[in-house]
């Protein structure tokens, strides 16, 4: 059982504090202002403004699409209804890949064009360089490795990682490497538990999990998910804490019936 402490910001320092003293760290995505409020005033600890926003926001198939344009709007959205969580950012596809230079540039507008906290970035050694050069801004990174949404194309599906022993001992070896290169934390999706409860015990960074059992310091899913607003999705991994999809629904069913009735509004309901 772990001690829960009262802390008025989440920090990097907070994190790692977490870590040392075994409390589990409370992550979801949040891409608006009015859900970021409710999030931020549940205490959540760390708040992921992700490029899942492609899927559940604008609707697309994969995360590929979404522009670093649209995630600084979500994440401005996000930032201006935080008082406590720790901001973390997702760069989006093609924003850092194969340019450390490029990667830099497109943190440093994340940085300063939303008030976030840090940068998310996806890949291990094949990254090394890009995560090196936006640290060296003073700007703090957040690793992910496992399941990488982004190199989709690449993988074919969205199975489980790392069940082989070479991708295995890769995983292992890109996630010392990340914590070498200076990430603050690191997120690992959709790998063994077992596993990823190895890499959380010889790193001294959080590791943070999504479908990755619950060795790990802290769990992250996407909020849409979690709440059941989305209903084609339900992996292994996610527990739905609520059916937010139905009552949306009913409520919607309710008032359309209400105004055609005539019921809505009635007399004290207007002026």
């Amino acid at each position: 059982m772990s001690s829960t402490k009262k802390v008025k910001k989440v920090t990097t320092h907070v994190l790692h504090e977490m870590k040392l003293r075994k409390e589990k760290i409370s992550m979801l995505t949040a891409y608006d202002y009015s859900m970021a409020r409710i999030l931020d005033t549940a205490e959540i600890d760390v708040i992921l403004v992700g490029d899942s926003a492609s899927n559940v926001m604008a609707g697309n198939e994969t995360t590929l699409p979404i522009t670093l344009d649209e995630m600084i709007y979500h994440a401005k959205s996000v930032v201006k209804a935080v008082k406590r969580a720790f901001v973390a950012i997702d760069l989006p596809f093609g924003s850092y890949q194969g340019n450390s230079k490029e990667a830099l540039m497109s943190a440093i507008r994340i940085m300063k064009e939303t008030g976030g906290h840090a940068v998310k970035i996806e890949g291990g050694s094949e990254v090394e360089e890009s995560v090196k050069r936006i640290l060296s801004a003073g700007i703090p990174v957040m690793g992910h490795l496992g399941l990488t949404p982004q190199s989709i194309h690449k993988f074919g599906t969205y199975v489980v990682r790392a069940t082989e022993d070479d991708e295995a001992n890769k995983l292992i070896e890109d996630a010392h490497l990340l914590e070498k290169a200076g990430c603050c934390v690191l997120v690992l999706e959709k790998v063994p538990a077992k596993l990823a409860g190895r890499i959380a015990e010889e790193l001294t960074i959080p590791v943070i999990g999504i479908g990755a059992g619950k060795y790990v310091d802290g769990q992250v899913l996407v909020l849409h998910d979690m709440l059941g607003i989305t209903q084609d999705f339900s992996p292994r991994f996610l527990r739905r804490y609520h059916n937010l999809y139905e009552e949306i629904l009913g409520s919607v069913q309710s008032y359309i019936q209400d105004v055609k009735n005539e019921d809505f509004p009635n007399e004290n309901e207007q002026y």
